[in-house]
């Protein structure tokens, strides 16, 4: 599969990035606050990141204009941050990366702005709980099923549906790298072990409603087709023998 553990450098490398990725996005969820735009967010990251020291991921990436993707509600992922104002109970999606010594972290959470709808409340907890079900499957000697199947179970065990035409993915030197990091059961990912040093991007992505999307015209921002919520919670992990390690950790 071509997929090669990094060398103790990079991945000293990606945990000091991982953790600058970390506090930038914890600064972000705190900040966030009804009136504010989804470019107030994407400035404010910009600026952190100039003051760390470190490379945005994501602008330029395809042509892509933001350091951040901030997704709103009904918009999936890839929300080009623009002037759309966030309301109180809106459920707003950042999305972020980083480059620190040549190499990339990425990782996005859901926050909740205000007096957010119960049920949206915990459909956010619940996808970010799959995550986490996912990351504990994430070691030396597992396949990447194992992270799928408990990323799945949890998922679609409380009613949501995840939206298959969006991964996970290993990540490096490039943003994106082998291999794709389902999350739902697919026969193929028995055969895909993880090793020591591996670094994956764990990214659950999930609706409230049907999980069938669709692109806007501006070629980036994906949405809901039936307008109903999504999430995605998205954490970079280092693969070890024992437990991994969260590497773009926000707590």
């Amino acid at each position: 599969m071509g997929i090669r553990p990094k060398t103790k450098a990079e991945q000293q490398a990606m945990i000091e990035g991982g953790k600058i990725l970390g506090e930038i996005l914890k600064e972000i969820s705190q900040m966030v606050k009804p009136g504010m735009t989804a470019k107030d967010i994407d400035a404010f990251a910009e600026k952190r990141m100039k003051e760390f020291n470190v490379i945005p991921s994501f602008k330029g990436y395809h042509g892509f204009p933001g350091v951040t993707c901030v997704s709103i509600n009904e918009e999936v992922v890839h929300g080009i941050p623009g002037d759309r104002v966030i309301k109180d109970g809106d459920l707003v999606k950042v999305d972020c990366g980083v480059i620190h010594k040549k190499l990339h972290t990425d990782s996005a959470l859901p926050i909740l702005v205000g007096n957010v709808d119960p049920k949206v409340k915990h459909f956010a907890e619940t996808i970010d709980k799959a995550l986490h079900k996912g990351i504990e499957k994430a070691r030396a000697g597992n396949s990447l099923y194992e992270i799928a199947s408990a990323i799945q179970s949890t998922v679609e065990g409380s009613g949501y549906e995840i939206v298959r035409e969006l991964t996970g993915h290993g990540i490096g030197y490039n943003l994106h790298e082998e291999p794709y990091v389902l999350n739902y059961r697919e026969e193929s990912l028995k055969k895909i072990i993880l090793k020591t040093g591996m670094t994956i991007a764990i990214e659950p992505i999930a609706t409230m409603g049907k999980r069938n999307i669709k692109t806007l015209d501006d070629k980036w921002t994906i949405v809901t087709k039936d307008a109903s919520i999504a999430t995605q919670s998205e954490h970079t992990v280092l693969i070890t023998d024992e437990e991994c390690i969260i590497l773009t950790n926000r707590y």
